[in-house]
């Protein structure tokens, strides 16, 4: 029959797991904020290379409206911009969370190993 942990371990154990699930979220939210970046940055060209005259159009409830090309590239920086502030707060959170990660998986192996050690030398005795 399998014994229990003693419930620091359990505790710290379910910490660990409670901090893999927000580093996951954290980390899928930063992959789709560089994707929405490279995708901004891809119209940002696109419409400098389509130069000033050219008819610009954005979808809006379904259909193309025709919209200023000088407004739409700055509502894109802005954009840009919010996105490139996004993902620095994302990368810093992922960061820290990778810290605290490794410190507690470090704890607890240090924590099963004591453990280990103990029941080991119990039973030679």
């Amino acid at each position: 029959m399998a014994q229990r942990l003693p419930p620091e371990i359990e505790n710290k154990l379910a910490r660990l797991q409670s901090l893999q699930a927000q580093y996951t979220r954290i980390a899928q939210e930063r992959v789709a904020v560089e994707s929405e970046i490279a995708e901004t940055q891809k119209v940002l060209k696109l419409l400098e290379e389509a130069g000033e005259g050219a008819p610009v159009y954005r979808m809006k409830a379904g259909i193309l409206v025709r919209v200023d090309r000088e407004k739409l590239i700055q509502e894109l920086k802005d954009r840009l911009e919010i996105l490139e502030l996004r993902l620095q707060k994302l990368k810093k959170q992922e960061g820290e969370l990778k810290k605290q990660l490794d410190k507690l998986a470090g704890e607890i192996k240090q924590m099963q190993a004591h453990l280990t050690l103990g029941k080991q030398g119990g039973a030679g005795g």
